[in-house]
């Protein structure tokens, strides 16, 4: 068992932090920007703008999300495996 004082992971870098917050940040803004999309036109198959661009958003978002996912579970992998490493040193 390890002791309180032992780390778990090593040191983060600040790359993949930045880079996932900004693509969450841009998956809560963007539909939050109504007067950019509340129309009309263009209508795709008689549905207005409005309701297409947010179902849209939807999808991108979730897009979003994923790829950050995976940027964070990236980062935690590579900062437990270098403890991992100084610990077998």
């Amino acid at each position: 068992m390890t002791s309180p004082d032992t780390p778990t992971r090593g040191p983060a870098r600040p790359g993949p932090y930045v880079i996932s917050g900004i693509l969450i940040a841009l998956a809560i803004v963007m539909p939050l920007l109504v007067p950019m999309y509340a129309s009309w036109d263009p209508a795709l198959w008689g549905i207005p703008f409005f309701y297409w661009y947010q179902l849209l958003w939807v999808f991108i978002a979730s897009g979003l999300l994923a790829v950050a996912y995976v940027i964070m579970r990236n980062e935690d992998r590579r900062r437990r495996a270098e403890v991992r490493g100084r610990r077998d040193a």
